[in-house]
């Protein structure tokens, strides 16, 4: 049985495996580059080592030195999290070589669902609904305009590697195809350093929408329901909730044995998410599937009691899953929001800096997956996400409310945060009705970036500040009478001076 796991990524979500592991009773091992090395999960882990200098290329990409530090800390197991490496097939088959267990799905199926051609046509193979579109690379661009033609504007460009919006082109005219190709290409390209493209009918204001999958070693598939993803910004996603407000029980059971059907096409092991497109008549697509553990998933565990991280962790021991479909309920409704240091009202831009001060959001049904403190410099060398605030009630209606108090709440200082952006799409009468799709921020961006509240923060601030003064002030008056030292005085001085210790 797995007794030490090294964790292979930073930030929130190394926290967030090594808590399950502490209480799984099984060591953590954390990496960390050399800007890291005060960060949250380094001091959180059983054991830490450098893995090199701030470039992920350097560090977090770094597999060989990731593996040597898994071999001298004499781990048995490596969890990849999110991102980096964790859909990365070359580091799985080297874990593997290595003789330590990759707690992840094979390399086949990373391999095969990685790439979006080859996922598209095995979906086609396994009668899973896809998107209109073509089966291969197209490199000619007089192939590209006539297949455009054929499937009808608008459509998208895609690179066959791609994630995460990159590589990615709408494209609504003629006149525009081969710039846009020219430019996905490069993009997926320098991204991806692979550069091939396919072309999809582009969906009208459709609904993001996955379905969480778990699978063992036995053969036994679950689906632990859906979760509604489309409030996005450029391709990546803000604000995530559960069930979905589209959803009905009847296309519920289907998209849920559609993602099961696209599990066991590549005889999927462990945590998985296939994600769909569905349009405004409940007809759904296929689009992808991710071979890890999502950013969203503390939803999924909120609503239906599964902490998915132990479950992977068993799957790795060979063990089965402890439950079955028949077993699985959603129970309330869960919400998350995702807070990045950025400024909102400066094009998004990253803001990374010294945290002066946070106040996190408490109280019951809150949930708060971060990885910073006060005191602590937030690195620009990496995504600028630093935390995930989840809220649960037994209603729609409570959740928004609650996630409302917490976000009001949720208070830091010394870099600005998506936090206020992320409250008004909380008060948007679209989101509030359940009535969006993918265009809901674009839809109501001038209203999400009208703040009602500055005056309060301002009125906060000037309060805060204000009881400060009095507190010292009252400090002040308690010494004067009591010959103690002020704040702004040095005690031991004081003492010594009573004392005739020192001549001062």
């Amino acid at each position: 049985m797995i007794k030490k796991i090294l964790v292979a990524n930073r930030g929130e979500i190394a926290v967030r495996v090594m808590r399950s592991c502490r209480e799984m009773g099984i060591k953590s091992v954390a990496i960390f580059s050399e800007v890291d090395r005060t960060a949250k999960h380094v001091r959180y882990a059983d054991e830490a080592y450098c893995v090199g200098p701030a470039s992920s290329a350097e560090s977090y990409l770094n597999i060989k030195k990731i593996l040597e530090v898994a071999v001298l800390s004499k781990s048995d197991a490596i969890h990849p999290g999110y991102g980096f490496l964790s859909e990365n097939a070359q580091f799985a088959e080297e874990v593997g070589k290595a003789g330590i267990i990759f707690i992840g799905p094979s390399i086949h199926a990373i391999n095969t669902m990685g790439d979006k051609l080859t996922a598209r046509q095995l979906m086609i193979d396994s009668e899973v609904p896809v998107v209109p579109g073509t089966k291969e690379n197209i490199d000619d661009p007089n192939k590209l305009k006539a297949t455009a033609n054929q499937i009808g504007y608008p459509v998208m460009l895609k690179a066959s590697a791609g994630g995460g919006g990159k590589g990615m082109r709408l494209v609504r005219e003629e006149k525009d195809l081969v710039n846009a190709y020219e430019m996905a290409k490069s993009e997926a390209r320098s991204a991806f350093g692979n550069d091939a493209v396919y072309i999809e009918k582009y969906i009208e204001s459709p609904h993001h929408i996955e379905f969480q999958i778990m699978a063992d070693q036995h053969g036994n598939y679950v689906h632990l329901f859906e979760r509604e993803c489309s409030v996005q910004r450029r391709h990546q996603k803000v604000v995530e909730e559960t069930p979905s407000p589209l959803m009905t029980p009847e296309l519920r059971q289907k998209m849920g044995e559609q993602a099961i059907s696209a599990a066991k096409s590549v005889d999927y092991v462990g945590a998985g998410t296939v994600e769909f497109l569905v349009d405004n008549d409940h007809n759904f697509y296929f689009l992808e599937m991710n071979t890890r553990l999502q950013v969203e998933h503390p939803i999924t565990e909120r609503t239906t009691g599964v902490d998915l991280v132990k479950a992977q962790i068993n799957v790795a021991n060979g063990l089965p899953l402890e439950f079955k479909q028949e077993d699985l309920r959603q129970n309330g409704h869960a919400i998350e929001c995702r807070i990045y240091a950025e400024d909102h009202k400066n094009n998004f831009m990253p803001c990374p800096g010294v945290i002066k001060n946070i106040t996190e959001p408490m109280g019951l049904g809150m949930r708060t997956d971060g990885y910073v403190y006060e005191g602590y410099e937030i690195p620009f060398h990496y995504d600028p996400m630093i935390s995930k605030l989840i809220s649960w009630a037994p209603s729609r209606e409570e959740a928004i409310d609650r996630m409302k108090r917490a976000l009001y709440e949720y208070k830091i200082t010394g870099v600005k945060t998506s936090i206020p952006f992320v409250a008004r799409i909380m008060e948007a009468d679209d989101f509030v009705n359940g009535d969006y799709n993918t265009h809901f921020i674009e839809k109501n961006m001038d209203f999400l970036m009208t703040e009602e509240d500055d005056c309060t923060d301002y009125c906060e601030d000037i309060a805060l500040f204000v009881a400060y003064l009095d507190y010292t002030q009252k400090l002040k008056e308690a010494a004067d009478k009591t010959n103690v030292a002020t704040p702004n005085q040095s005690a031991w001085k004081e003492y010594a001076r009573r004392k005739n210790i020192l001549r001062l």
